[in-house]
């Protein structure tokens, strides 16, 4: 096995997407850019994107971590346009969008045509929220964003394997469509409902950091081959299991906590990195496959396609936006009304990624019969179109449209004065407690020690407060923030302090790495504050 074009697309992937974040261009748009420049230069490998890869092994990670960084209670929330997202606008696209390859291609059979509908119709939000954050979106849109992203995966996927049983002549029928459609959703959520409990309880009894990572890692692939193996929705199962452990998170220990969020940042940042490049480098693979339909006869179909695409998603959100409220007085009296604006970047926010590409790259070459699957070239060329069209004009043009609309974006200030709020009846209660344990003899303290958590709480406490005052005039900074970087700058004396004891060989090397892990926490500790 030739590890080298692994190496070279994930560091090649990595370095790109680090100079995205010195840009106003997002990273995925320059990732997608870099593919396609590259795909073409001599001597680069040939990537196939393979969805035997794909959707087992990329999938179920990216998934895991999108869904242990939502919020459950938010999710819960926003539970009726989220549906109306990830489950009725997949379905009706993937009509939309086959019915309309239907009309518009000569001689592509309707089922084919549908085929061609369910690849395309679920919308990849991973480039959309990164923007919405960067942005500063109102909270609201972005979890409505983050919730569809996590289950019209699973819409499309069931959506597209009955279309393709129809296709290739297995004799599917409505019934049956919505019989898989069924045992897929309640299967997946079944299984991961079964699963979600006992992996809490393994995870919070398991005493060592490194062993509850390991699971951590292993945790979305085997919710997803669970599912699949008894024919649900291995990503509703992967989806189900990382809300609840991202709700229950604070059941860990500290220790795991820290390491498992470095360890997932860094198999996001990888993944997504790698997903975007590889979209890119399909060109020559799908170019290669599109034989009869050339020239401006397949620009004109790729035309139209990212069009219907396009323009479906508006007549979707708008009326699931506004007709529930005007429908039902319960509605109107249980959720804040969506706006115009709102409905706009929502509708706009519709870019396809690598599921849709990895959907199409497992379309069967051949029928039943032996003779070959109607359009499956032109479906590959379609696909990639639409998701490189909908990338670059679509996430192109959302950071300036969102900031030309003015929508309301997050209140700073009214975020930190929650806070404060909050750490104020924590630490309350925290003075209260240490009050009682150091009445106890058991718990007996000098009085300098007793002092200091004392002062460590104060000090919890009155960090927030601080990011509400004056700056300093001189350099800007808050007084917490001065704070936080003169003790950083302590730490750093310290370090080299040890290091120059180590070099001297006055310690060793076992004590240069215990006291520089204590100094580690701290300094994490210091830049959690800050962020």
């Amino acid at each position: 096995m030739d590890v080298m074009p692994l190496l070279i697309l994930v560091a090649g992937s990595a370095a790109i997407a680090a100079a995205g974040r010195r840009t106003p261009v997002p990273a995925p748009l320059l990732l997608v850019a870099a593919g396609l420049a590259v795909s073409y230069v001599p001597g680069v490998p040939d990537y196939h994107l393979d969805p035997h890869v794909v959707l087992p092994l990329i999938l179920p990670p990216l998934l895991h971590t999108a869904a242990t960084d939502s919020s459950y209670l938010d999710l819960r929330a926003q539970l009726r346009p989220v549906a109306l997202l990830s489950v009725g606008y997949v379905l009706f696209a993937t009509f939309a969008v086959g019915w309309a390859a239907y009309v518009i291609v000569p001689g592509l059979p309707l089922t084919a045509a549908l085929v061609l509908g369910a690849v395309v119709a679920p919308p990849d939000a991973v480039a959309a929220t990164a923007i919405a954050r960067r942005v500063g979106l109102p909270s609201r849109i972005t979890t409505i964003l983050q919730g569809e992203s996590l289950v019209n995966d699973a819409t499309a996927i069931t959506a597209y394997r009955v279309a393709l049983a129809a296709a290739v002549g297995e004799g599917a029928t409505w019934a049956g469509g919505i019989g898989e459609f069924l045992l897929a959703a309640i299967g997946g959520i079944g299984v991961g409902l079964v699963l979600m409990v006992p992996i809490h309880w393994l995870r919070t009894r398991l005493k060592e950091p490194l062993l509850q990572n390991t699971l951590s890692l292993l945790i979305p692939f085997v919710a997803y081959a669970v599912a699949e193996e008894v024919h649900a929705s291995g990503v509703l199962a992967v989806v189900v299991v990382a809300l609840f452990l991202g709700h229950r998170a604070w059941e860990v220990d500290f220790a795991t906590r820290l390491q498992e969020d470095a360890v997932w940042k860094m198999v996001a940042f990888v993944l997504e990195s790698s997903v975007f490049a590889l979209i890119g480098l399909q060109l020559p693979v799908v170019l290669e496959g599109l034989g009869e339909y050339e020239g401006l006869e397949a620009a004109w179909y790729a035309l139209a396609v990212f069009l219907v695409v396009v323009a479906a998603r508006f007549v979707w959100v708008y009326p699931s936006a506004f007709l529930p409220r005007m429908l039902s007085a319960r509605v109107r009296e249980r959720s804040t009304g969506p706006t115009w604006k709102g409905a706009f970047i929502i509708s706009w926010a519709g870019m396809r990624g690598v599921v849709s590409l990895a959907i199409a790259f497992s379309i069967p070459p051949a029928l039943e019969g032996g003779e070959p699957f109607p359009g499956r070239n032109l479906i590959l060329f379609l696909t990639f179109t639409t998701v490189i069209g909908t990338l670059v004009v679509q996430g192109l043009t959302l950071p300036p449209l969102i900031r030309l609309l003015r929508l309301p974006g997050r209140d700073v200030r009214a975020e930190t004065l929650a806070e404060a709020n909050a750490q104020a009846q924590a630490s309350r209660a925290a003075e209260r407690r240490l009050d009682e344990l150091l009445a106890d003899e058991r718990n007996a303290l000098p009085e300098p020690l007793a002092a200091r958590l004392r002062t460590v709480l104060e000090r919890r406490r009155n960090a927030v407060w601080e990011r509400l005052g004056q700056p300093n005039p001189v350099t800007g900074e808050t007084a917490d923030d001065t704070y936080r970087r003169l003790a950083r700058e302590m730490i750093s004396a310290e370090r080299d302090v040890f290091v120059r004891l180590r070099d001297g060989r006055h310690i060793d090397d076992e004590m240069l790495r215990t006291l520089l892990r204590r100094l580690d926490l701290e300094e994490a500790a210091a830049y959690r504050e800050a962020t």
